[in-house]
């Protein structure tokens, strides 16, 4: 079987990048594209927020160009809804990150040939993708709320695409990662899901080695031999041993409508769904080897003095002090606008919808971000005046700033400059700063599509 990738929702090339271990930035040429492992037949990026620009598509396409559908037209840049999804390469790997979305469907249209979910929500995309096209395999990744969403029904969304697999004829696995405990760069958890066809010999190879049954009353056996060192994510990323017996079970109705009106289950961060029987259990990393660290991304020479933050934007008080008390009044304008407040502990007089006035607590964060730990999660906000925003000690001059743009890609695991540069309408020219930030923010970790992608060559390989 060929190597060959769909990746939706492209963003600027996570999948990518780790799926052909890209260490260095590179520019679009015949040559490079050929020199990849694995061959992007299409992929789609569309962000329909942006009115004027699409800079993660044009990134995209600075450093890997333009794949072509069956009639010879890029829709690599059109909403994808739009898309007539037959008109897509034939590929043996379907990649893409999409947002947590509310899942629902129209319970009148619910059977699994006619099912309506709400507009513009990606899953829904990507269903139709797997329909129409039939990958032996998918990789996606989603936040790690995912699987306890809706807050009103938990575990319904989750179960919807489950049972969207199901009726497609795929056994899908999960696990809820953080980077970090697995020696990379940030603390960041995120929803992994691999899908495999049944009919592949990778399932069989899974059933045969597993000794599974879903008629066995012993199936559970099986499973936590599945979960615990012969599945797609254990044979990638270690767990301590697991004990059969805490496996909780539950299964899915046939009808979709009816998994979206009343479904509820306490999915946890590991688990395998097969024949609409699903099994899942909480585990634990088992890893022991080297911890990349905030400061082995940082810049060690000279910074943009853009970046360093002025003295009068850092403090109001002591810089000791981590806490400021407004349940009797604000503070002044120019103090609430520090970091040091921002980043404090608060008691804040609040007043509720029906006028009820309430003291709001929120804790203190660390103002200055630790060297020598993973980086915290980073978000799409990052480098604006916000709690989730990282400040660092520049390691040359000892003053304080925010973190560049490289040090944002590094912790992401990209190449250093993977976001300067796009192609828009054939012109180079360079995305904004906050641009950078954002597309990192939005991005995955691709160390762990990297470590992933030692395994789904050698499954690849043997089919």
């Amino acid at each position: 079987m060929e190597k060959t990738v769909c990746e939706l929702f492209a963003g600027v090339g996570g999948f990518r990048c780790g799926l052909n271990n890209i260490k260095e930035s590179v520019v679009y040429s015949p040559e490079n594209n050929a020199k990849e492992k694995w061959q992007t037949v299409w992929y789609n990026q569309w962000e329909p927020a942006e009115k004027s620009t699409q800079y993660a598509h044009d990134c995209y396409k600075y450093h890997f160009g333009v794949c072509l559908d069956k009639n010879g037209n890029d829709t690599t840049n059109i909403d994808i809804e739009k898309v007539d999804k037959t008109t897509i390469p034939d590929f043996s790997l379907l990649v893409g990150g999409f947002p947590c979305q509310d899942y629902s469907v129209a319970s009148s249209l619910a059977t699994s040939k006619g099912l309506e979910g709400k507009k513009g929500v990606l899953w829904w995309s990507i269903r139709k993708m797997i329909e129409v096209k039939q990958p032996p395999f998918v990789l996606l990744e989603n936040v790690d709320r995912l699987l306890k969403s809706p807050a009103s029904q938990r575990g319904r969304d989750f179960g919807i695409m489950l049972a969207c697999f199901r009726d497609e004829g795929y056994t899908v696995e999960w696990r809820v990662i953080n980077a970090a405990e697995y020696g990379y760069q940030q603390r960041r958890r995120r929803t992994f899901i691999f899908a495999y066809k049944n009919t592949t010999k990778y399932a069989q190879h899974i059933s045969d080695t597993i000794g599974y049954n879903s008629e066995d009353n012993d199936s559970k056996s099986a499973i936590a031999k599945l979960l615990g060192t012969e599945g797609f994510f254990a044979s990638t990323f270690a767990i301590k041993a697991i004990q059969e017996s805490k496996i909780k079970t539950t299964s899915l109705s046939e009808n979709i409508g009816d998994i979206s009106d009343s479904f509820q289950f306490g999915f946890e961060n590991c688990g395998v769904m097969k024949d609409g029987l699903i099994y899942t259990i909480k585990t634990t990393p088992n890893y022991s080897g080297k911890q990349i660290t905030l400061g082995d991304v940082m810049e060690t020479g000279d910074v943009d003095e853009s970046y360093f933050i002025p003295e009068e934007q850092l403090y109001y008080t002591n810089p000791e002090i981590n806490r400021s008390d407004e349940s009797q009044g604000k503070l002044p304008i120019q103090q609430r606008k520090t970091w040091q407040y921002l980043k404090g502990a608060k008691k804040l007089l609040r007043k509720s919808s029906n006028g009820h006035e309430y003291i709001y607590s929120e804790g203190p964060i660390a103002m200055i971000d630790e060297e020598d730990k993973p980086a915290r999660t980073m978000l799409t906000s990052e480098g604006s005046f916000s709690r989730s925003t990282h400040i660092v000690r520049d390691r040359k001059t000892g003053r304080i700033r925010l973190l560049t743009a490289e040090e944002a890609e590094r912790i992401q695991g990209f190449p250093t400059e993977h976001t300067k540069y796009c192609d828009v309408n054939g012109e180079v020219v360079e995305m904004p700063l906050r641009k950078r930030r954002f597309m990192m923010g939005n991005a995955l970790v691709v160390n762990l599509i990297s470590d992933m992608e030692k395994t789904l060559s050698s499954i690849i390989d043997a089919e």
